[in-house]
């Protein structure tokens, strides 16, 4: 939300235009930290009116080539970064500024609009999926052999430990005590 309405800054502008008190005056009699902002306020409503004061409801987005005829008209007349702006009818100075310094870093490819925010999600196939599918029938073969027989030999263990429980879990302790002797005789 804007700090100062557009009702607020006309109503200083005029009263600063059409009474006897001055920036600074007026500033303290509002209790605004500084004076600048009233400055910046009268200047864009002498060269624009009543419109340069509204607050603007879209983000405007200027074209390249208005970037740089305002960087050319500033170059090639000596004006200040204020009087382009108001050249252009632009209520802030500072973009062309920024405007210029990107166009002295990367010339004319800094000027394009860039997108904002977050990338979208690329939707890049898996590597997985385009690997099985440049298997040879040979392989593709081999390795549905080898995914039976690893199904296989995991339904005859399930089905020995069905059948004797107990005598699974001795068998089983055995391999995990002789490891772990081995480990610890290192």
């Amino acid at each position: 939300m804007a700090k100062y309405s557009g009702e607020f800054k006309i109503k200083l502008v005029t009263e600063y235009l059409y009474g006897n008190l001055g920036y600074k005056l007026l500033a303290k009699k509002y209790n605004m930290p500084s004076q600048t902002p009233l400055q910046d306020w009268v200047r864009v409503y002498k060269t624009q009116g009543m419109k340069g004061l509204e607050r603007r409801k879209v983000k405007e987005v200027y074209s390249v080539q208005f970037k740089l005829d305002a960087i050319q008209f500033m170059l090639e007349t000596g004006a200040s970064y204020q009087e382009t702006a108001e050249q252009f009818r632009l209520n802030n100075p500072s973009l062309i500024h920024r405007w210029m310094k990107t166009f002295n870093e990367q010339g004319i490819e800094g000027l394009n609009p860039k997108s904002k925010g977050r990338p979208s999600m690329s939707k890049k196939p898996n590597k997985k999926k385009n690997e099985e599918k440049k298997l040879t029938r040979e392989e593709e073969l081999e390795r549905e052999n080898e995914l039976l027989r690893l199904e296989n030999a995991y339904l005859k263990k399930l089905r020995a430990f069905r059948e004797n429980q107990s005598a699974f879990h001795e068998k089983h302790k055995q391999k995990w005590h002789s490891n772990s002797k081995k480990k610890g005789s290192d």
